[in-house]
């Protein structure tokens, strides 16, 4: 009758310290509340009208009692910055060796990209004990990716990336959820996280089809580059004026014609592809046109092939970068031939999520959980 819980389950290393910094604000402002609160009925009611109560001396100032009041909650207040700075210090800065997982948002569903090329739609798996890190954009409105029981929540722009992350302490299956208001049917906008051990999860990965080799990203992001011709301009070595090669500049810096610099990330990758002439190289001019045609899972994949070390061998085929091995592969399976998170991967569009709502399409998670029912 009272298994009525005041918090979601404790399932990341961010939950126990969220919520004791939650726990700790949340006393100060119940105790000042009720002791100010207490004075105010205690002097409303001993100097209300017609009382005894002596009025020939009033007080107008107390210099020791003032001093206190503002000191106490100056010190508190530092003290509450000083503990949340710090944990939002750790929350943004994700650890090197963390898993890096792709999220896609998008009225209304949750698009989740692995680096081995496995694709769900609106649930995410994840092993146990190990950093993960999403790096999220949105496809159309403000979006925000938040896991209750993992007390982690970031919002989801379009345009830009934004990451977080978080290291899952307990197996089991949490709901996310999209907790900015994003159109006609937000409520339906969440899915669930899987929290597996390491050895299910590589199954999973390992399993996650019937034997049908997917790409990985950044092999498929080798494919587009080569399908694009970018290789053309960006090869092997530099070739001024042409273009500058893409091999080994992820995370370094890069100088521009106008003397500025900026650091090669995925920020900076993307705004390279679809507006090239915003940030030119130094020794180049602008002769690129920008791939606006391009949706954001090509060019996160784009990103991830850049990263691997782009191309190294100009000339080699498609398939020069080592394939993912047999325990990452993930492919198609299920019904139809869909795989078990509703993407077909021979769609011309990854995206397409074959679920009804109604008498039409749907796309949202609550539809997704309905469809085989």
């Amino acid at each position: 009758m009272f298994n009525f819980p005041l918090s979601p389950p404790k399932a990341s290393n961010f939950a126990s310290q969220y919520d004791a910094l939650f726990w700790v604000i949340t006393a100060l402002s119940v105790f000042f509340f009720a002791v100010t609160f207490f004075f105010v009925i205690y002097y409303a009611f001993k100097y209300r009208e017609g009382t005894k109560a002596d009025r020939s001396s009033p007080v107008y100032e107390n210099a020791r009692l003032e001093a206190i009041w503002i000191a106490v909650p100056t010190v508190l207040g530092l003290g509450i910055f000083v503990w949340g700075a710090a944990m939002f210090a750790d929350m943004r800065t994700p650890p090197k060796d963390a898993k890096e997982i792709y999220v896609i948002g998008k009225q209304w569903m949750w698009h989740i990209q692995h680096p081995d090329g496995t694709r769900e739609n609106n649930t995410l798996h994840v092993p146990v004990g190990k950093p993960i890190k999403l790096t999220m954009i949105s496809q159309d409105v403000i979006h925000a990716f938040y896991i209750p029981a993992f007390r982690v929540q970031y919002m989801v722009n379009p345009g830009r990336y934004t990451q977080l992350w978080f290291t899952p302490t307990e197996e089991g299956t949490y709901p996310i959820f999209c907790n900015m208001y994003c159109g006609t049917q937000h409520s339906e906008m969440g899915g669930k996280v899987v929290v597996m051990s390491p050895k299910k999860y590589a199954e999973w990965l390992a399993s996650n089809g019937t034997g049908i080799q997917t790409l990985t990203a950044a092999q498929s992001g080798e494919k587009i580059f080569k399908n694009l011709g970018c290789v053309t301009c960006h090869g092997a070595k530099d070739n001024p004026p042409v273009g500058p090669t893409l091999a080994g500049i992820f995370g370094k810096s890069r100088e521009m014609v106008n003397g500025a610099k900026f650091v090669a990330d995925e920020s900076y990758i993307r705004e390279s592809i679809l507006r090239p002439s915003e940030k030119v190289t130094k020794g180049y001019s602008v002769t690129m046109g920008g791939y606006t045609e391009l949706n954001d899972a090509d060019i996160l994949n784009l990103i991830e092939y850049i990263k691997a070390g782009a191309n190294a061998i100009a000339t080699a085929p498609v398939t020069s970068m080592a394939p993912a091995s047999s325990s990452l592969e993930a492919s198609v399976n299920g019904k139809a031939g869909l795989n078990s998170n509703a993407l077909e991967f021979s769609a011309p569009d990854a995206d397409i999520t074959p679920t009804k709502r109604g008498n039409g399409p749907a796309v949202g998670a609550i539809a997704a959980e309905m469809k085989d029912k």
